[in-house]
């Protein structure tokens, strides 16, 4: 009788592991994007806590934590801060990360560079061709960048 409960008892203990970490791999690995024109990153998850900065639209984020109506992001860069929930959406991003990269007529370096941006710029998703993907600003400028240029 004794080894049957603690076989039970172990069970149980694997299968709330197992779950508990199958919710942590899911909330870790949402990427969402911010979809309004700007958005405040805060210190915390309200209205009343500071502003720590400001993004603008397509700008990329990894879910860590979620409060209510408010979600705990981290940037490319590592920094964290609070958003609120409304101003995310599932739209596929990306954000430069070097220095002067390249944007591209066509998914190829023989192709024009159309424009130069800065680190940190983020684009809507339009498609992928291999190593290469196709971009959207929000100004309307369309083009191409080399994948390992953006997060």
């Amino acid at each position: 009788m004794y080894r049957v409960k603690k076989n039970y008892s172990l069970i149980i203990l694997v299968c709330c592991l197992f779950i508990f970490l199958c919710a942590g791999m899911a909330l870790a690995s949402e990427r969402l994007s911010v979809r309004s024109s700007v958005a405040n990153l805060r210190n915390g998850s309200g209205t009343k806590y500071k502003v720590l900065w400001q993004v603008e639209k397509y700008h990329p984020f990894l879910v860590i934590n979620k409060k209510k109506d408010w979600y705990e992001v981290k940037d490319f860069e590592g920094d964290t801060a609070w958003i609120h929930k409304t101003l995310l959406g599932k739209t596929d991003t990306v954000i430069s990360i070097k220095s002067k990269c390249n944007i591209r007529s066509k998914p190829d370096t023989s192709g024009d560079i159309v424009l130069r941006v800065e680190r940190g710029v983020p684009f809507k998703v339009l498609g992928r061709k291999g190593d290469w993907i196709n971009i959207e600003h929000t100004d309307g400028e369309v083009g191409w960048i080399f994948k390992k240029l953006v997060w």
